[in-house]
Parts: C-alpha cells; structure tokens; sequence
C-alpha cells in the first residue's frame, strides 16, 4: 500500500468545540449537556455502549442532526447557524451543504453511488462544488486511491468490490474535499471480521496525517493504538473523558469499567 498523502505542510485547523449540546428525539434525550473541546489534529475515539448518542453527537458535528440547546463550532466557525449580536440563526440550506464540504463523512455501510464507478464516486462532489476542475479532481483521486490502496479498481463499480474496498474507496471520497475534520460512525461495523483490518490501517495512516479525526467504534485494540483521547458516553451523558491511555489503562468511572471489562 502507498504512503499516505502528507498533509504536514498544511497549518492546523479543524479545532471543534462542543458547547453544551443537548438533543432530543420527542421524550428521548440522546444527548444531555454535552460538551468537548477537540484540538486540531487530534484523533479523538467515542466510546460507550448501544443507544448512548455517540452516532447522533457526531451527526451534530455537521449538523446531520439540529441541536436543540447549545452549539458546535469549527476553527471558531458556527456549524449550522450564524450569530446576530447574542443570537445564533439557522444558516439557509445552501450555506449549511457549503459547510458540510469541509466535514467528510464515513458510514457504516458504505453509501457509494451505484451508478458511478469508483472515480466518478471519488471527483463527483469536488466538481460539483466547484472546488477543483475535473482534471484537478481526476488527479486528487488517484492520490488518494494510492493512499488507500486501490489505485487498480478506479473504474470499477461498487457492486463488484468487497465490503472492505468499499469502505475505503467511502474514506478517499470523504477526503477528496480536503475537510477540516473526518467523522467516522462505526466504520468497519458492516464487515466481515476477515476484512475489518484493512479499513483501520487506512484510518491509522489519516491518524499520522495531521487530520482531525472523531471515531465512533467498539475497536478498542485501534483506540488504544491511535487516539489521543477516549470519551465515553453514556445515555447521552460524557461520563468520562481524558488521555486514551488514561481512560482504557485506568478508568475512573465505574461505567467506564465496567463497559471496558466486558469489551476487553
């Protein structure tokens, strides 16, 4: 597999700060006074068991998910909405969708475009952003195919790769608008066991890139080897967040260690 593109020139940015988010799905709160500070570049790992938030907080990162109290900013920007004196107002759609092309994106299942082989999927939002010209884009993706390892199926369709290949080319594609952050949601949970280690090494190399990066995933053996910090949440609650290494090797919340104890 190549070498991952080198992003160290790059200054660093994609500082996300998490304000006192709270969101409700009708009587459910699935987050509850949530708050995070994420330093740029970073790889930060949300641990916790089923039904704890940690899917809805990182679709409030790019505002997949209104919140209903509080705020997200990136490098300082508010994410969904713009402040009038002491008021935050709902960004217009358009302006939420520009936003969103410096937040890339990876699924459980993939979410390729059938209809498009793997460098069309790869060059389309560039383009159709107009962040880069076609041959730009074009030139892009085979970088980033190389950083994944998949330069060989850049013409192929997505029914005809493995489960595992399609995630990867799912990680090239968020990457093709150079975001300031990558969100991850349980990225290898739709794969076969067998194939789960080819997706991870991808995301170790983007950890080494200087990319910021928030994980949701149950692969404790990947938090402890990259993540700067752990958070666990539980109910929609933070009840424990510190240096990776602090929280997996010595938990102090007693869910923590207990959810720890069964996973380990």
């Amino acid at each position: 597999m190549s070498e991952a593109i080198d992003y160290s020139n790059n200054p660093l940015r994609g500082q996300v700060s998490i304000t006192q988010v709270s969101k409700s799905f009708g009587k459910h709160k699935a987050l509850d006074d949530v708050s995070l500070e994420l330093e740029p570049g970073s790889v930060t790992v949300i641990l916790g068991p089923s039904g704890s938030g940690k899917s809805t907080l990182l679709r409030t990162i790019n505002h997949l998910e209104r919140v209903d109290e509080g705020f997200i900013q990136i490098d300082g920007d508010y994410i969904g909405y713009q402040r009038k004196g002491d008021r935050l107002y709902e960004l217009k759609e358009k302006a939420i969708l520009r936003q969103r092309t410096e937040v890339g994106y990876v699924f459980q299942n993939f979410n390729l475009f059938p209809h498009m082989t793997v460098l069309e999927n790869i060059i389309e939002a560039p383009i159709v952003h107009k962040k880069q010209t076609r041959a730009q884009a074009i030139e892009r993706a085979y970088q980033l195919l190389d950083t994944v390892g998949l330069r060989e199926k850049a013409h192929a369709w997505p029914r005809h790769l493995s489960g595992g290949q399609q995630q990867r080319i799912a990680i090239a594609r968020a990457l093709a608008l150079n975001p300031r952050v990558m969100l991850f949601d349980e990225p290898t949970s739709a794969l076969d066991p067998e194939l789960v280690g080819e997706v991870l090494d991808v995301i170790k190399k983007l950890a080494r890139s200087g990319t910021t990066m928030v994980v949701v995933t149950h692969e404790i053996g990947f938090a402890r080897e990259v993540a700067d910090r752990v958070v666990f949440m539980v109910d929609g609650k933070v009840v424990e967040q510190g240096r990776a290494q602090q929280v997996l090797n010595q938990p102090q919340h007693p869910r923590t260690r207990r959810f720890l104890a069964r996973v380990l």
